[in-house]
């Protein structure tokens, strides 16, 4: 073994996670080496350069409002971020039409639907602020709504079918999987650690609101470039073995690095491609055999003019319809107005997507005719297995999740999936990466327990404004309430109908 192999800490994935672990590491003096599976670092961001689209983001690739960060890494690394536009009108488009909208959410126009849709939104967030960031399990109502998917959940509060349809598409964007895959602890509680209904889904304000300028792999890039040649691509690793006084990680081109600690940041799933010695504790074993990965194809389709905005829309459109491959849009086309774009993902990757551009002879393609098209299908990579994010299904969560970043040995654990904040986006990867790099410090001596997990300072470039919500929105009742208050209404409107009749045919008499 040569000593250029033996290093403090080994940390497993170049993605945003273990890049992330990897640079606090180095900075406070320790020995980092990063072994990625891939030719790339980045994981789930990838950013592609080519002469129609100039750079354009397959992966990953939209910040926001409390995610400090990730902001904060752009910042050291010089990349600036600039907002998705959404200055003009908005698309809802349900049963065949379309209707033009301002705001975060479509509005509703049958009273029902409304009050529906406004009960909806408010009872995901009053469920989710009992859940406990840091211990979902913990909940007071965890082990019920852990039995419960979320299709399940919706079928119990939703009376219309707009907004059992809407609920379902908001399920299939935020976490590219179907209502009835996710329990529902898992997805609350998914929601509430990004902020609540309102910052998960917006655009402005929320976690929507921009983009990198050159895309978002130049972080990991430039994370990787401070890290130099402790930086090892297509080094998948295969064996982890701490049986030893060093842990030996060996990798599938025969290489062996040692180290005092391992920090393994990658989905949980990807830990079934290792082999473990001694053999993973039970608990862990069952959690990584049971939590799955989203499906997604990412799209982005190019035009020769940005027509839409031409005729007073934004590009964000919201699809309900069963068989749309697409279920929501936004505006892809760069700040300065140049190659117009729009970007569309498919939650449901047995559908076809590709719009073909306009091959024909004729020089002069409509407005509307694509001219470039780009994809990226992440159910196809081996070192993810899908995108965004691992999701958990009924009853997982409340029996294994407990040991989600529970260290194993010298063993411990980063990755989105890790996070307590915006888990799933490459704010999560970062916390997670950082959180997991202060845990080995920690039982290194180097840091107290107390400083493992911090928070972030607010971002100057890009505060968090607050939400505020109106009156109506805060008591318009239920369907049901409003069925219940008519029914009690009735009934008091004939028992006081009745009463006055006993009255005056003297059956009562005044005390």
């Amino acid at each position: 073994m040569t000593a250029q192999n033996t290093y403090d800490v080994i940390v497993i994935g170049g993605g945003i996670s273990g890049l992330s672990a990897a640079k606090l590491l180095k900075e406070k003096g320790l020995s980092p080496v990063v072994l990625e599976a891939r030719d790339r670092v980045g994981g789930r961001t990838f950013t592609v350069q080519n002469e129609q689209t100039k750079y354009v983001d397959l992966g990953g690739a939209y910040v926001g409002p409390t995610q400090n960060r990730i902001l904060r890494l752009a910042k050291e690394c010089g990349v600036k971020t600039y907002k998705v536009n959404e200055e003009e009108r908005l698309v809802h488009y349900v049963k065949g039409k379309s209707y033009p909208f301002k705001g975060s959410f479509p509005p509703m126009w049958n009273p029902f639907a409304l009050m529906d849709y406004n009960n909806l939104w408010r009872k995901m967030d009053e469920m989710g602020s009992e859940i406990p960031r840091e211990a979902p399990w913990r909940a007071p109502h965890a082990e019920e709504w852990d039995k419960m998917t979320m299709k399940q959940l919706f079928d119990k509060i939703c009376w219309t079918s707009s907004a059992r349809r809407f609920a379902t598409l908001f399920v299939n964007v935020n976490v590219t999987s179907e209502p009835h895959e996710v329990s529902a602890l898992w997805f609350l509680w998914y929601v509430k650690q990004c902020g609540g209904t309102m910052r998960i889904f917006s655009t402005t304000n929320g976690g929507q609101e921009r983009k990198f300028l050159g895309g978002s792999s130049q972080i990991s890039e430039c994370m990787a470039k401070e890290l130099g040649e402790r930086v090892k691509m297509e080094s998948p690793v295969y064996k982890i073995d701490q049986t030893g006084d060093m842990v030996e990680v060996e990798t599938l081109n025969k290489e062996t690095y040692k180290a005092k600690y391992v920090i393994v940041a990658t989905p949980p799933g990807l830990n079934l491609k290792m082999h473990f010695n001694p053999e993973l504790p039970p608990l862990r074993n069952q959690l990584i055999h049971r939590v799955p990965m989203g499906s997604v194809i990412k799209c982005i389709v190019y035009y020769r003019e940005n027509f839409w905005r031409k005729k007073g829309y934004c590009g964000t459109m919201v699809i309900e319809e069963e068989e749309a491959p697409i279920g929501l849009t936004l505006d892809d086309t760069k700040p300065d107005g140049t190659v117009p774009a729009i970007m569309g993902t498919n939650p449901q990757p047995n559908t076809s997507t590709n719009p073909q551009p306009n091959t024909s002879t004729n020089p002069q393609p409509s407005l509307s005719q694509p001219v470039h098209y780009e994809e990226k299908n992440w159910c196809e990579e081996e070192y993810s297995g899908g995108c965004y994010t691992a999701y958990f299904p009924p009853g997982i969560l409340t029996q294994y999740g407990k040991v989600l970043r529970e260290p194993v040995g010298r063993l411990y654990f980063a990755g989105t999936e890790t996070a307590t904040e915006w888990s799933g986006y490459m704010e999560g990867a970062v916390q997670a990466g950082e959180r997991a790099a202060r845990e080995v410090m920690c039982v290194m001596g180097r840091i107290p327990r107390s400083q493992i997990w911090q928070t972030e300072p607010e971002s100057v470039e890009v505060p968090a404004l607050p939400f505020v919500t109106t009156f109506w929105e805060r008591n318009l009742p239920s369907v049901g309430g409003f069925i219940n208050f008519l029914g009690v209404a009735s009934i008091l409107s004939v028992a006081t109908a009745a009463g006055m009749l006993a009255y005056q045919k003297g059956l009562f008499t005044r005390s």
